[in-house]
């Protein structure tokens, strides 16, 4: 059992340091400068010279500290490491739950500097400051950090969390405000005004009605000719995206195949952001299926961001024992409660140079960051997104989740890529997105209040001459098996497309000369059209009714040949579109939904009817976030658990052997 006992800081200055009892005395005063921390934790029996060994091989792999590396694989603990630092550095261990820093020396160290440093300014102790942090091997920079001001600095250490905890406490509030309106004010949605758009439709719908009473062939035609337009706008672009992607998947078959890329001298941290709201019932199979990644876990910095007042989530977060390279972020209230708010804020606390994405309920290929690394160090520093393909495990739940499947598998499987070939924009998903920290941060991070914060950051990095490109890579998450709940994901990604529009084209002139013609005229057909097609369609469907002799609005201009035509170009796009979704299926888990293709037309009336939804709400509430819920349509057979292991760490022996073989395995690479 471990003692605490009260020091006297050289400065005067109360710190509790931790003491284990069974540990061997400390090492003489004198010596501690000059005491290294792998000889402090030998002596002390908490680390063995071979795993002192490995520790050393993989720091000349990586830019990070020999402790950060022993307690990320589970060879040490913190508050071990925590004692063998205090001594190292003749510190003191504050305990800042217990004693909180006083809030009114915050400003003395900003919010984003403290943040880099790992600290906090704790008290005055006479003329010094105590500045708290878990990374003494900065104390040179927290020094010149108050060099200007002539204050002279007293370091204490303090675990990561509580520092962090006492950051979010200090600067929550402040950096919260700034993650509304991180993204630039002419690129989002923010200033869109529900009255003015609700005035514009008013006028058009009144143009329309006029039209009827005063011409109503001509206004008939003309919408009719629109739906036709549309339509045929979105069927030019599906088949030039699918056409282009099966070339470059023959043009990749012949080519030679490439040799080996060299290994990595350095891999680099990558953060990773996953968004929790409401998603207790899930926590456990997130930390389960996060602890697959084979990443080496002391470059993995995977937040959980929730919000302040889910209590249900932190709750189950809790109850849970993270791993070292795991760790909780909380945000504090502000409006809009969206996710893209909640990854601004998060970002401040990340530690990586790549920034990636993952929904609640994702299984990721347990290789995934592996390849997203590799991919980033061979292209060019204009790709500074790559996005991954989104597949469900939970496909045959019901015939809405095939079909589910089935869209998906087409839409990032050939689609996605070809929009890529194409030289188009790339509209981002929502998970499994991956950025350079440094790209994301320059153009402003995500517009917290678009819904589709996602397709918005695609378009602002085309904007800024950035590009995307698809990775062969694949994660599994939760399709949404129920018809309203399905209707609301739809309507909300309806929305934002139309709400990015909106905000894209208020300048028009600009945005042509940013993207250029083919991408501006692609963007209009994207968004846009892809609201439009929606919209429209019980128009087109209308047409069908004629093979049974019922009158139509359009026989006024369209004799029964114009019909036929009609007739013939809709049933080939119909076939041709099928056999896009049946090629888009080759991968042998999903060929079993082959035969669900012909179904999945009966399925896109649901999008209508979202889309109608998503034009009411954007009008009423552009900013509102309709919630999906997770861990609901998961099959038994392939569910991840859902139980909220009391230590969902394992204990150190398994770690310590895992870590031996992961890492030969790394050194071997």
């Amino acid at each position: 059992m471990q003692r605490t006992q009260t020091t006297k800081s050289p400065g005067g200055a109360n710190a509790l340091r931790v003491v284990d009892p069974a540990a061997p005395p400390p090492i003489p005063r004198g010596r501690r400068a000059q005491a290294l921390l792998a000889e402090i934790l030998i002596q002390r029996g908490v680390l063995t010279p071979d795993d002192l060994l490995i520790a050393l091989a993989l720091q000349r792999h990586q830019n990070l500290q020999i402790g950060e590396i022993l307690v990320s694989r589970g060879v040490v603990t913190e508050t071990e490491l925590l004692s063998a630092l205090s001594i190292q550095h003749g510190t003191g261990i504050a305990d800042l739950n217990n004693d909180p820093p006083d809030p009114a020396l915050a400003h003395l160290l900003g919010a984003s500097k403290a943040i880099a440093l790992n600290a906090v300014v704790w008290r005055r102790a006479g003329s010094a400051l105590v500045v708290v942090t878990n990374r003494p091997d900065r104390s040179l920079e927290i020094r010149e950090a108050f060099a200007e001001s002539g204050q002279r600095v007293i370091i204490a250490l303090a675990g990561r969390d509580a520092v962090q905890d006492a950051q979010t406490v200090l600067y929550g509030t402040d950096l919260a405000r700034i993650a509304e309106g991180r993204a630039p004010q002419d690129n989002s949605c923010r200033n869109i005004r529900p009255v003015q758009l609700a005035r514009v439709v008013g006028l058009v719908a009144a143009g329309f009605l006029l039209g009827l009473l005063l011409f109503p062939t001509a206004t008939i035609v003309t919408v009719y000719s629109l739906a036709i337009l549309v339509f045929a706008a979105n069927v030019a672009l599906k088949f030039a995206a699918a056409g282009a992607a099966l070339r470059a998947e023959r043009a990749l078959d012949k080519a030679a195949k490439p040799a080996s890329p060299p290994p990595l001298v350095r891999m680099p941290v990558v953060t990773i952001l996953v968004p929790l709201f409401k998603e207790n019932e899930v926590a456990g199979g997130l930390i389960a299926n996060l602890s697959r990644l084979d990443y080496p876990p002391e470059l993995l910095d995977v937040m959980l961001v929730v919000e302040e007042d889910d209590h249900l989530t932190r709750e189950a977060i809790a109850t849970c024992r993270l791993p070292s390279w795991m760790r909780a972020i909380t945000v504090p209230p502000g409006h809009p409660r969206t996710k893209p708010r909640a990854l601004n804020y998060a970002l401040n606390f990340a530690r990586g140079s790549v920034v990636g994405i993952y929904d609640a309920e994702d299984r990721p290929e347990p290789d995934q960051i592996r390849r997203v690394v590799r991919c980033f160090a061979a292209l060019p520093p204009r790709v500074a997104c790559l996005q991954g393909r989104l597949d469900y495990y939970n496909a045959t739940h019901n015939w809405l989740s095939r079909c589910f499947t089935v869209e998906y598998a087409t839409w990032f499987r050939l689609l996605l890529p070809g929009v890529q070939q194409l030289g188009l924009f790339v509209p981002l998903g929502g998970t499994t997105v991956f950025l350079r920290r440094h790209v994301l941060e320059k153009v402003g991070g995500w517009d917290a209040h678009n819904v589709t914060e996602d397709a918005e950051l695609g378009l602002r990095l085309t904007r800024h001459g950035y590009d995307t490109e698809v990775i062969d890579t694949t994660t599994f998450e939760e399709a949404n098996a129920a018809v309203w709940p399905w209707v609301k994901q739809r309507s909300r990604w309806l929305k934002g497309y139309l709400m990015t529009w909106i905000s894209a084209m208020r300048h028009p002139r600009r945005l042509l000369r940013e993207l250029g013609p083919r991408r501006f005229i692609g963007l209009q057909v994207q968004l846009l059209g892809a609201v439009l097609g929606f919209l429209l369609a019980p128009l087109l469907w209308s047409l069908a009714l004629k093979p049974f002799g019922v009158r139509h609005p359009m026989d006024a201009v369209l004799s029964p040949i114009h019909y036929g035509i009609l007739g013939v170009a809709f049933v080939a796009v119909l076939l041709v579109g099928m056999g896009i979704s049946a090629m888009a299926l080759r991968a042998p888990h999903l060929r079993r939904l082959r035969r669900w293709v012909p179904l999945v037309e009966l399925y896109y009336p649901l999008a209508t009817v979202a889309s109608w939804l998503a034009a009411s709400e954007t009008m009423m509430r552009p900013f509102h976030w309709s919630k999906t819920a997770h861990g609901q349509f998961s099959h038994p057979s392939v569910a991840a658990p859902v139980t909220l292991y009391k230590d969902c760490a394992p204990e150190r022996s398994a770690v310590a052997a895992s870590s031996l073989s992961r890492t030969t395995n790394a050194i071997e690479r």
